[in-house]
């Protein structure tokens, strides 16, 4: 696959890293309202310049055009590189929205004393960061900072006593992803070297050059380190176990956070992965999916039987990622569409669950699902928004996982027939079960337990704002889901071209 780019007139990209940058290292001196009204403002601004990206932005360029390049030289082969297509628009888009929903329930969970805003405006810096450049090595350093400054986090602001045996599962988990990534980098900087006079690079415009043949062992050693290394972030089963524990015992303000740096694995799998080794991925594809529809039944039934919100949650994530990996690893023009939807649809839906979650934990201290009960009484919009984003995460009508999962049914069918297809089915049926009955027991049956010490007091105006963002956010995407479909056509047209012909696929541009 080639790449071109169309240099920017004005740093856009650049900006949208900086501002959260910034704002956060002001933020580290500032507290109280002070510290929300700035926040909130940047987080607004960073929101508009996305949604002045996302207009300026040509849809009509063809796959491999990479907009609003930014590069500058900083030592040897490490360069600032920066550019986008429709898909890395989406995914700034997501974060700029996530972001700002974020910093409105730190304000609910009266967090604005302590300095946790600043530390998660940086991390949203470096999410940017991720989202926008094309450099491999840039992408894994990234990474690397967001993993030690969300560990900071949960350290600094858990929500259990004992966060230790937590933070260590979190840190061997990501220690191993991260080293993994770094290996395959050096691997694919070193052939480019050996191919090129000893002249490193780590461009995926240069890496993508590379031309690995079908077969090609360091090819397929490449891609077993960088699917591994961003498996465990996304994550994938069985490379999930710190997952559960960390959303039990977490900050939940700061979960929407982590959870969108999941969707950088999937981001990273799309951007660099598959332009890179096409040939490793295509003879690799089958295990993926295997990986992927295990972990659909297998989290989908452990949340069945979870008894702690959090940690169903948790599950519903893995359950659901697998799903959208068998889209993203159909290697069809369909199922890439609804992958790719579905990491929106999952960025919105779970975050917006895991908010409301942290609104009830917030009034009750418990996310226990036999002691809660009745919210419904006393916070009807929070209770409408968890069951919106809910049905979103399952794919009902008028939500954006709705066309998401079609998409995945119809090219997974086409790919790999009945068996796998019928899989992610059940598995989004299961789904359905069990996010409903944690709607219904936490918000309308019976409380389990003492309500007493309960904050029964109406729905507070952050907590409406919050609740309708959701909600709005949710239904409009849902019913309107046309721009983003147009967003992402040509660079899946390219993505599709790498494995129609190893497929024996007719290009699929016309769809």
């Amino acid at each position: 696959m080639t790449f071109t780019e169309i240099p920017s007139q004005t740093p856009l990209l650049g900006m949208l890293q900086l501002l959260p940058l910034i704002t956060g290292l002001i933020l580290i001196k500032v507290r109280g309202e002070a510290a929300v009204a700035l926040g909130s403002i940047a987080a607004l601004a960073q929101l508009l310049m996305a949604v002045m990206l996302y207009i300026r932005f040509d849809t009509q360029q063809p796959a491999g055009v990479m907009q609003f390049a930014e590069n500058v030289p900083i030592v040897g082969a490490f360069h600032y590189h920066a550019a986008v297509d429709g898909i890395g628009v989406l995914f700034v888009l997501l974060t700029s929205l996530i972001s700002l929903l974020s910093i409105v329930f730190i304000l609910v969970r009266r967090l604005h004393e302590s300095s946790i805003l600043a530390v998660m405006m940086v991390i949203q810096a470096i999410i940017t960061s991720q989202f926008v450049t094309v450099d491999l090595l840039w992408f894994t350093l990234m990474s690397a900072l967001e993993v030690l400054l969300i560990a900071s986090m949960t350290k600094r602001w858990p929500t259990f006593h004992d966060i230790q045996p937590t933070l260590a599962r979190y840190l061997q988990f990501m220690a191993v992803g991260i080293a993994l990534l770094v290996f395959g980098t050096l691997v694919l900087g070193w052939n480019y070297a050996d191919a090129n006079d000893g002249r490193w690079s780590f461009s995926l415009y240069e890496l993508a050059q590379l031309g690995f043949e079908p077969g090609s062992v360091v090819a397929t050693l490449v891609f077993f380190a960088l699917f591994y290394g961003l498996g465990v972030r996304i994550p994938l089963f069985p490379l999930h176990g710190w997952l559960p524990s960390f959303m039990h015992h977490g900050n939940v303000a700061v979960a929407p956070i982590y959870l969108l740096g999941l969707k950088v694995g999937i981001y990273g799998l799309l951007r660099f992965v598959m332009p890179i080794v096409p040939h490793a991925v295509w003879e690799w594809h089958t295990i993926a999916v295997i990986f992927a529809s295990t972990g659909v039944f297998y989290a989908a039934f452990l949340a069945m039987r979870e008894r702690n919100l959090r940690r169903l949650l948790a599950f519903a994530v893995v359950s659901h990622t697998g799903i959208l990996t068998i889209g993203l690893f159909s290697l069809h023009h369909m199922a890439f569409q609804g992958a790719i939807l579905l990491a929106l649809n999952f960025g919105l839906a779970i975050s917006g669950l895991i908010l409301m979650t942290g609104m009830v934990w917030q009034r009750t201290r418990t996310t226990n699902l036999d002691k809660l009960g009745g919210m419904f009484d006393y916070i009807p919009v929070v209770g409408l928004a968890f069951l919106v984003a809910g049905l979103a995460v399952v794919g009902m009508p008028g939500t954006p996982g709705f066309d998401a999962v079609h998409f995945v049914l119809e090219g997974s069918i086409k790919r790999f027939g009945a068996l796998v297809t019928v899989a992610a089915a059940l598995g989004n049926l299961v789904a359905a079960g069990f996010l409903l009955r944690s709607f219904q027991r936490a918000f309308l049956a019976q409380p389990g337990g003492n309500t007493s010490r309960w904050d029964t007091s109406p729905a507070h105006p952050a907590e409406t704002l919050m609740a309708g963002i959701v909600i709005t956010v949710t239904v409009v995407a849902g019913f309107y889901s046309a721009p983003w479909l147009e967003l992402i056509e040509q660079p899946v047209n390219g993505l599709s071209s790498l494995f129609a012909a190893m497929s024996g696929d007719a290009p699929a541009g016309g769809h």
